[in-house]
């Protein structure tokens, strides 16, 4: 069974895939006119926007939530494997990924905002709802929002919590039975707390464990200051094939970099939507932009943190897959230690251990966490589309107790084959979700044209899709028509005389 998913894995999670998800990047960033350039001021801006709604959370809490998801072992041992495989240069072909997919996120974003709904009185939206609304497929909405209950609830949980239970163990001695049982009871309480306490708990931690991270990659840099402009070098020479250690690894140092790029944003997977659609904002593109932003901290941040530290140590290896190691410095050693070794050279290596054990933690923890607000939001709209809501008490108990059941599963074995169906069905949505997205950029950039027009006269964008000729979008449309019913009930200025006195009253 083990090898049959491997051998389905190579065609679904084939270089097409990989370099699919980079002309579709290019594609959006030139749609958009370098949007993830051009309003970048407005990203950062956007996060301290207040939500004085009580159905949504806010656009730095969903971030959060995001990053949560996002920041995981793939930035750690996923950065570490390019490096392996494809050398030094792989760390700018993942920048390059990351370029293109802050644009890729900016559209499937803006897209979860249009489309998304009001269920059980919160906001709920991400790829299901606009598969649905957006390409009318109400059938294999359906169906995608199965597949992603089952891969987000039931098999992702048990690798991070495999992770947590084996980094414990190892450096505290602690058995798995006892961490995964704890694990479980601490993800519990903030679980059934609902998206709030989820939200709150991410507000707070992803920023402490991101700096925290990224504190001690400044620590390292700084006391190899005198190499820096040597490690920059070594990235760009090997990009292009210009340095001779590495001559011969430019396709594999492209693909590695592409590849970790993806799974390190999963811009354009249509995973990492859901968060999004739980904010209140005045303006689908509003979120998007705060979204793109995301992809900069995941992959320039956190990502880039790694690999600096990993590169300017001289802690790793690179050996080509069926090839000879180029570099040796570890012998013997996988990418898995890689900046664990790293770390350690700043104080010592049992600071180093504990230091990743600390911090894989945090990622994996935060990253459950989200996982069951995905599988929440999936499960709500399965409900509302085939409307299952006299069955709602039953399947939302029985979903959690499956997650927090599989948290302890994860944690006393190892899931090599149900990491390898998991990536299996995410690489299928991925190619679904991509092509989705492509088919709908149209919507977003219809979206991303309104808001630009509005702030060029000053005003905070607000979004009213029958100004712009979208359809379907009917939480806005409901908004929209609300927010005219109100203003037709004013008494009328009769010494106003401006002919848009509808639009600057709702300004």
């Amino acid at each position: 069974m083990l090898e049959m998913v491997k051998f389905l894995n190579s065609f679904v999670w084939s270089n097409a895939l990989v370099f699919l998800f980079l002309a579709v990047g290019l594609f959006f960033t030139v749609r958009t006119r370098f949007v993830q350039v051009r309003r970048f001021k407005d990203m950062v801006t956007l996060l301290f926007e207040k939500n004085n709604d009580n159905a949504g959370i806010s656009s730095f809490q969903a971030l959060a939530m995001s990053l949560g998801s996002r920041i995981g072992t793939g930035n750690i041992v996923g950065v570490a494997a390019a490096i392996s495989l494809g050398g030094p240069g792989a760390v700018f072909w993942m920048w390059i990924t990351g370029f293109f997919g802050s644009a890729t996120s900016f559209i499937e974003i803006t897209l979860t905002q249009i489309y998304k709904s009001k269920l059980e009185g919160e906001y709920r939206g991400g790829t299901p709802f606009y598969i649905y609304k957006g390409l009318n497929l109400k059938w294999f909405s359906v169906i995608s929002a199965i597949i992603l209950t089952i891969v987000i609830g039931i098999f992702w949980p048990t690798v991070q919590a495999n992770t947590i239970a084996l980094t414990v163990q190892d450096s505290f001695n602690i058995p798995p039975l006892v961490t995964g049982t704890l694990l479980a009871l601490l993800i519990a309480v903030i679980i059934y707390g609902g998206v709030k306490r989820i939200a709150t708990v991410s507000e707070y931690l992803v920023p402490f464990m991101a700096f925290g991270y990224v504190g001690i990659c400044i620590a390292l840099l700084a006391l190899n200051v005198s190499e820096i402009p040597a490690m920059f070098s070594l990235i760009i020479s090997s990009a292009f094939n210009l340095n001779a250690t590495f001559a011969g690894l430019l396709g594999t140092a492209i693909a590695m970099g592409v590849q970790r790029g993806v799974f390190a944003s999963a811009a354009g997977l249509g995973t990492e939507t859901f968060e999004s659609g739980a904010t209140s904002v005045s303006h689908p593109a509003k979120q998007g932009l705060v979204q793109a932003l995301s992809i900069y901290i995941d992959t320039f941040l956190i990502c880039t943190a790694t690999a600096f530290m990993i590169l300017i140590t001289g802690m790793y290896n690179v050996i080509p897959n069926g090839g000879d190691a180029i570099v040796n410095n570890l012998q013997g050693t996988g990418p898995e230690l890689y900046a664990q070794f790293a770390m350690g050279t700043l104080v010592s290596q049992s600071f180093g251990q504990y230091f990743m054990t600390v911090s894989l933690f945090l990622f994996c923890f935060t990253t459950l966490i989200t996982y069951f607000y995905k599988m929440d939001t999936n499960i709500a709209f399965v409900k509302e589309t085939l409307n299952l809501k006299s069955s709602s008490n039953f399947v939302n108990h029985l979903a959690r107790f499956g997650l927090l059941g599989m948290v302890i599963f994860g944690a006393i074995n190892s899931a090599p084959l149900i990491w390898g169906i998991t990536d299996l069905g995410v690489g299928l949505l991925g190619w679904i979700n991509v092509i989705t997205i492509f088919l709908l950029s149209k919507i977003a950039i219809k979206a991303l044209k309104d808001y630009d027009e509005q702030r060029k006269t000053g005003i905070n964008p607000v979004f009213r899709p029958s100004k712009v000729g979208i359809k379907n979008a009917d939480f806005w449309e409901e908004l929209e028509a609300k927010e005219s019913a109100a203003t037709l009930s004013k008494p009328v200025n009769k010494s106003f005389s401006d002919p848009h006195q509808s639009d600057v009253s709702l300004k």
